[in-house]
């Protein structure tokens, strides 16, 4: 998963833990899809994803629409950083393991 991301930016606490991550596949052209965005549950509430996200759009730029699914715990999260909920698109679920 990380050796094949476009994008990866991450988050640290002073005791040089990793407490958050934003991984993304972009052509950096016309879309990047953000397919994993976390927090340490002990970190929320204190901006880093909305930081992270804020780093990635800068990286990708103003042109290149960002996409993600959402976990349903996280639904009411992404219209706070400005994600618009749409209805037209479809999935095609992995095999399950």
């Amino acid at each position: 998963m990380i050796k094949n991301a476009s994008i990866i930016w991450t988050a640290w606490n002073e005791q040089d833990e990793l407490i958050g991550v934003a991984r993304a596949i972009t052509d950096f052209s016309y879309a990047c899809y953000l397919s994993d965005l976390a927090v340490d549950k002990k970190y929320q509430r204190q901006g880093i994803g909305k930081s992270l996200v804020e780093k990635l759009r800068n990286q990708i730029g103003p042109d290149v629409s960002l996409v993600l699914l959402a976990a349903q715990s996280a639904m009411n999260y992404y219209p706070k950083l400005q994600f618009e909920h749409i209805d037209n698109a479809f999935l095609k679920h992995r095999r399950s393991f």
